[in-house]
């Protein structure tokens, strides 16, 4: 991961408003919204955690998403920057099936992300499984016609492009005498350094829950999505934030100070 815009530079936040894995629940996102617009000030910053598709109303959310940011924007004192969204597991699964034609055993690879969560986006897209399946079977020339009408069907809607081209591999706050934050979608590789963390930010959940020491000079880490469920971990020098939206559990946003502190935590 050397590229640098594959990283969210928090820089120096007052303070940081992290909001886990939603999948799609729109009435929780909205209430967490609520409660952030009332207490949000300019040098905080916003980050998501990824996995805004995958259940529930993922064309909502994405549409929430975007016009939330717009409000907060509108504030004085804000810029672009204040606001990042990471790439979760489910967004990962999309952009992969977007190239289906791609892959060297299709059927296979289309029915196990049509198993993890990919069929709830899909539908919100208009598009049908079964008719991505028996693309599958037909050659890369149906592939790559499913595939292009699924782009057109987000093309359609306003931003939705755009906001999945933006979606970054992690985030880090500035460098300051507590040391940088880093904040994960899911995993981490705790024996790889951060420019070789490849796609360990979505598939190693189970190195991220063993980091207990130093993960090079961070101060703490942080992360939105807990694939086992083991729900809220706010102690220890590796937290989890995933509170089980989307599988029964709430929403929440953490009110995290750059060194590292959760001041406050909003559940929806």
């Amino acid at each position: 991961m050397s590229d640098g815009d594959k990283l969210g530079h928090l820089g120096r936040p007052r303070r940081i408003w992290a909001v886990p894995a939603c999948h799609g629940d729109i009435a929780r996102l909205d209430r967490i919204h609520l409660a952030i617009a009332d207490r949000f000030a300019v040098g905080d910053r916003l980050l998501y955690f990824g996995n805004y598709l995958g259940g529930g109303d993922p064309v909502g959310t994405i549409d929430r998403l975007l016009a939330f940011r717009t409000y907060l924007l509108a504030a004085p004192g804000m810029i672009a920057d204040d606001v990042v969204y990471l790439r979760g597991v489910q967004e990962e699964i999309w952009s992969k099936l977007l190239q289906i034609q791609f892959a060297p055993n299709p059927h296979e690879v289309l029915q196990w992300m049509l198993d993890r969560g990919a069929e709830a986006t899909l539908s919100a897209y208009g598009g049908e499984a079964r008719l991505g399946l028996s693309a599958t079977r037909s050659g890369a020339i149906a592939m790559t016609r499913w595939t292009s009408g699924l782009r057109e069907a987000m093309r359609r809607q306003p931003g939705h492009n755009t906001f999945m081209s933006v979606l970054r591999r992690a985030a880090v706050t500035d460098e300051t005498e507590c040391g940088p934050l880093l904040f994960v979608h899911a995993g981490l590789d705790p024996d790889q350094g951060l420019a070789k963390q490849g796609d360990s930010f979505w598939w190693e959940a189970g190195g991220f829950a063993k980091t207990t020491g130093a993960f090079e000079n961070f101060k703490r880490l942080f992360r939105g999505s807990d694939p086992a469920g083991d729900g809220l971990r706010l102690d220890g020098y590796a937290v989890t934030l995933d509170a089980g939206c989307g599988n029964g559990g709430p929403l929440i946003a953490a009110v995290i100070m750059p060194d590292g502190r959760i001041i406050d935590v909003i559940k929806a």
